[in-house]
């Protein structure tokens, strides 16, 4: 490869000074994080050392894992150049690109995780964040792009098949595809409670819709590579939907736009079919990076207001349940359930399979993997942080009177109010009842699962800054539709992955079907993903215990096993591609990620807390059957039953996928043993190398590679 050493450094005085000083002010922040006890600290600290660690990972690390680890080549034709068809390989815009990949991989993840995790405190999940991200999760997202680039696009359990083996690689097949479905269904379900019964969230979310088709049709037929001007058209447009939604809300439409769970779930349905065969120029990279406007802009105010308002952290540093594991919220000691609850943000194996792709097939330039890879999983890092921000200024007799389960807190505010006062806190009925009042809600006793404490703790910040007390309802539910936009653009995203993904393994036995031109392939292939998962959401929406709500508990612990995939696969060819001595920029953060899901995995399995062994849960509610008894969250004795069954397949399912993927890690293990060993190179499914015609011309071939970005 022509220009694969690192370019000479040139360290201008200038250039000196600003990287010191932006050292100096991350350092200070998180000082004043790790040592400050015992008294108030602001929120702005943990604004500034997030920022100031991730300005030196990617102006450093990330150029480093380009020009010495990847070598990137932009004289080389990428898939999306050599294969475009218009519909899934087509040479897009790294600005759009970099858009519908953060929109992909942002979705539940760093809104959610971070508020639970709050729980153990504060100083945790934001170092796991920062650090994780910048040495695990952008590495893998940018290495498992790279590599798939370099192999036509092709997914992850595919290149794990095609360069593990088959034992290994059908191993990987079937725990990705698998895992993926869950993911899907957990991640509709979000959408689906973020949107029921709320016409505001439904219109604004539904107009992305014919705004990004718009966007597509002029940047590709009406203004081609007008991209700033047609991003100005989209926010204005997305501006007025967010506006217009407010008003539907109070008008004679709120009706019409007020759907019920199970509406929303065939909808998401439809849409997820027709957002995964339409030509990915016409809706999906669109509508993507439309979103990522919304989602930028609404994380970038709130760390403007955290800045502004400088609000007190109220949560510990580190509480008590980070070692005792007996929390409320969840149970389970920091390690290794802190690295379970908080997957996206620091490391998702999610984003691998978009990273596998749509992705690899639209990207225009091999070095743009640096600033797509690595930059888009710094954004949604931020992202993070800012939700865990928004979680621990609440004061935390209300964190967890939102957050405790209905069991333990009862029906009444009183009750809830003992409940908290139990756990060591203090907030009154009479508080609990202003709180809901303010946002108009009718109560905010026992609203699980992250995204309520999200949005309140969203309004108390954007409301100290503007509108005070009487904007606090208008920010709550302007909080609420933000969360809907931002999960459901990992929905239709991670729909038409799974068709890519589905239809290379169908391909393994027929031909054809592997074709991602061949039309009935893609209908068939785009038909069975959103069955799988429409079939769990839909169950979900009927069945508080049935469906998708059997295997949430599965999400966290499946989203990292996926990781480990990922990172099993992609350290594997770096070693196979001749890249040993780096081998280790993925190799550690595999073996923490294995060390991390299968111990959570163990416990989850053979732990003798019910609160955490899911056998355990079995055998307790099993007794409490034959004892005639009826356990909370059960109602009656068929939920009884219920519950028993969720238990027994949630055991089970974590079995079958640590064998699955210890089989990969084993296999993998195999192959990079016998590579080092051979004295020839091994062959790899790489694609041929093909010259570029985009952008070519004597200035490119002068620029030293992995600093054409």
């Amino acid at each position: 490869m022509s220009g694969s050493s690192a370019p000479p450094s040139r360290f201008r005085p200038r250039t000196v000074l600003i990287w010191t000083a932006v050292s100096a002010v991350g350092a200070l922040c998180w000082g004043v994080l790790a040592l400050a006890r015992g008294e108030e600290i602001s929120a702005v600290w943990l604004v500034g050392a997030a920022l100031g660690t991730y300005a030196i990972a990617y102006r450093f690390y990330s150029r480093f894992l380009v020009t010495r680890v990847l070598r990137p080549d932009d004289t080389r034709a990428t898939p999306a150049e050599r294969l475009d068809d218009g519909v899934d390989y087509q040479p897009t815009d790294r600005r759009v690109l970099l858009g519908h990949h953060f929109a992909a991989i942002a979705g539940a993840g760093p809104l959610v995780g971070p508020v639970l995790a709050v729980q153990m405190g504060y100083l945790p999940g934001t170092i796991w964040i920062v650090f994780g991200v910048i040495f695990a999760g952008a590495v893998q997202d940018m290495v498992v792009l790279f590599l798939s680039m370099r192999r036509d696009g092709k997914s992850l359990g595919q290149m794990a098949r095609e360069e593990i083996g088959k034992v290994g690689g059908a191993a990987a097949l079937i725990a990705v595809f698998i895992i993926m479905i869950i993911l899907l269904a957990v991640l509709a379900l979000v959408v689906v409670n973020a949107l029921a019964h709320s016409p505001w969230g439904t219109f604004s979310v539904a107009m992305t819709i014919p705004i990004a088709l718009f966007m597509g049709f002029y940047l590709q037929m009406m203004r081609p590579g007008r991209v700033l001007e047609t991003s100005l058209i989209g926010v204005v447009l997305l501006l007025l939907a967010i506006v217009g939604g407010g008003w539907v809300e109070n008008s004679s439409l709120a009706d019409t736009f007020t759907l019920s769970p199970t509406t929303l779930v065939f909808c998401l349905v439809g849409y997820g079919f027709v957002a995964s065969v339409l030509p990915v120029w016409m809706l999906l990279a669109p509508r993507d990076y439309l979103s990522t406007f919304m989602k930028i802009g609404t994380i970038a105010l709130l760390a403007l207001g955290v800045v502004i308002a400088a609000p007190t952290l109220q949560a510990d540093a580190v509480t008590d349940f980070a070692s005792s594991g007996a929390g409320p919220v969840f149970a389970g000691s920091l390690f290794p359930f802190l690295f379970i609850t908080i997957a996206c943000g620091a490391l998702s194996g999610f984003h691998s399979l978009v990273a596998s792709g749509t992705t690899p097939k639209l990207i225009e330039k091999e070095s743009q993997v640096r600033m797509i890879g690595y930059g888009a999983m710094l954004m949604e890092s931020f992202v993070a942080v800012m939700a865990l921000i928004a979680a621990s200024v609440l004061d935390p007799g209300l964190y967890y009177a939102m957050n405790a389960p209905a069991g333990l807190l009862g029906d009444s505010v009183e009750s809830a109010s003992q409940a908290v006062a139990n756990l060591g806190f203090t907030i009154s009925p009479e508080e609990l009842a202003a709180a809901a009042k303010a946002v108009e809600e009718s109560t905010l006793v026992a609203r699980t699962g992250g995204a309520p404490t999200l949005a309140v703790g969203m309004s108390q910040i954007f409301s100290d800054v503007i509108g005070g007390e009487g904007m606090k309802a208008f920010w709550y539910h302007f909080a609420i539709m933000f969360e809907a936009l931002f999960i459901l653009t990992t929905v239709d995203a991670g729909t038409r992955v799974g068709r890519f993904m589905l239809q290379d393994m169908l391909g393994n036995v027929w031909k054809p079907l592997g074709r991602v031109q061949w039309k009935p392939g893609i209908w068939l292939a785009s038909a069975v993903v959103v069955a799988g998962w429409g079939y769990f959401l839909y169950a979900g929406a009927t069945d508080p215990l049935g469906g998708i709500n059997q295997l949430f508990p599965l999400f966290g612990i499946a989203n990292q096993l996926l990781a480990a995939i990922a990172l099993t696969v992609a350290t594997t060819l770096l070693i196979k591609t001749g890249r040993f001595r780096w081998a280790w920029v993925t190799g550690v953060p595999l073996a923490f990620t294995v060390a991390v899901t299968f111990t959570a995995s163990w416990q989850k399995v053979f732990s003798p807390d019910p609160r955490v062994g899911f056998f355990a849960q079995r055998d307790r509610f099993a007794d409490a059957i034959d004892a005639g008894k009826v356990l909370a969250p059960a109602k009656d004795m068929d939920d009884m039953h219920t519950i028993v069954t969720n238990s027994t397949v949630d055991g089970a399912l974590i079995v079958v996928f640590v064998v699955l993927v210890t089989t990969v890690i084993v296999n993998a293990a195999l192959v990079c043993v016998r590579t080092l060993r051979s004295p020839e190179p091994p062959p790899t499914s790489e694609a041929p190398y093909v010259a570029s015609t985009i952008g070519t011309g004597p200035d490119l071939a002068k620029t030293p590679v992995g600093a054409r970005e």
